[in-house]
């Protein structure tokens, strides 16, 4: 049982009721080993109303027929690829793909530049193999090897971090659904329901890139960028909300208004316009993404409750922003300053955020 006091809890243990629920509704067929049907994934995902009036909540907000496209990929024995500029769900996604499917989420490896082998194949416990051989007992099984066993999903993060030749193991095990033991002379034959999903951002191209015969196993689900400005300000809100309950800060839920304000100013500097289309901006270094935005709406909520009344303003943000903006002290100061001067001190309403952020920047 877990405890109250964990910060973050799996997307199986957060959502427990929900998925339940879904169970008990879910009449349509389900592939081998899936807890729940597409159907109820999908409607896990994006959300909906169950015929008894149990509302489920909507954990991605944007293209169902991505997420259409995703879990059908996970129903053959193609591996799913999550590819998108950072902050944009993938690993969230992810997450909760693997708690629909398989009622577990757990099973992930971390990409790295020192992931080795073992992480996606097997270890050894040194001790016990220096004392007794090769053999189960001395085995260390990963989650991978953990997934193909028990017919669940096997995540891995941030795949292209990882080096090349670590990047092929994964080749025999999605062609084959096979891992050889060569140590032991046998092989772990995966069970109906396996399957991989991995991440990938594009910051990270040219770094180590997929090799063609292990992009042939993956099919990729690009997930973009929130289409519109109130898609963008709903996801924030929402995920604000979720942590601001876990973290217990002692403030009121933010305005919608400084939400706004927050994304709209993310937005702009991503396009490089202004949302009327009338004025050009210059566009910093980062990726400015809707995580980067829940992050600094969840600060400025810190700010409000520790050190203010409990009510999110501009004053609140200001620190926020510039840290997410200026990441670079000259260039990304440079355009900051300039969009300050030329957008934010013209804006009605705005004049309270334009003098907070220029006290800092």
């Amino acid at each position: 049982m877990s405890s109250p006091a964990v910060l973050r809890h799996h997307a199986e243990q957060q959502f427990s009721e929900e998925l339940a629920e879904l169970s008990k509704a879910d009449g349509m067929q389900r592939p081998p080993n899936w807890k729940l049907s597409p159907w109820a994934v999908r409607t896990y995902l994006c959300g909906g109303t169950l015929p008894n009036g149990f509302q489920i909540s909507a954990k991605y907000i944007g293209n169902v027929r991505l997420i259409e496209i995703a879990v059908a990929t996970l129903a053959t024995d193609r591996a799913l690829l999550l590819y998108g500029v950072p902050g944009t769900a993938k690993s969230w996604v992810s997450e909760h793909l693997a708690a629909a499917i398989a009622g577990d989420s757990t099973l992930l490896v971390q990409g790295t530049a020192g992931t080795d082998e073992g992480a996606l194949r097997y270890g050894w416990n040194y001790a016990r193999l220096l004392a007794e051989g090769p053999s189960e007992g001395a085995l260390v099984v990963s989650p991978m090897l953990r997934a193909m066993k028990d017919g669940k999903i096997a995540r891995v993060e941030e795949l292209t971090r990882i080096p090349n030749d670590v990047q092929d193991t994964l080749i025999t095990i999605l062609s084959e659904k096979t891992l050889p033991i060569h140590e032991l002379s046998s092989e772990v034959q995966a069970r109906k329901g396996f399957n991989v999903i991995a991440t990938s951002n594009n910051r990270d191209k040219g770094i180590n890139e997929l090799s063609s015969a292990l992009t042939r196993r993956f099919n990729t689900v690009v997930l973009p960028v929130p289409d519109t400005l109130e898609q963008e300000v709903e996801i924030v809100q929402k995920r604000v909300a979720e942590l601001g309950r876990a973290l217990e800060l002692p403030a009121e839920k933010p305005a919608i208004d400084e939400i706004r304000r927050v994304v709209t100013i993310f937005r702009e500097l991503r396009e490089g316009v202004t949302s009327d289309g009338a004025t050009k901006v210059k566009s910093p270094s980062g990726t400015l993404s809707t995580a980067e935005a829940i992050s600094v709406v969840n600060g400025g909520l810190a700010m409000a409750g520790y050190y203010g009344d409990g009510v999110m303003r501009g004053g609140d943000l200001a620190a926020g922003l510039t840290g997410a903006i200026v990441r670079d002290p000259v260039q990304d100061r440079l355009v900051w300053l300039e969009y300050l001067k030329t957008v934010v001190k013209e804006r009605e309403g705005w004049k309270d955020l334009y003098r907070a952020c220029m006290s800092i920047v």
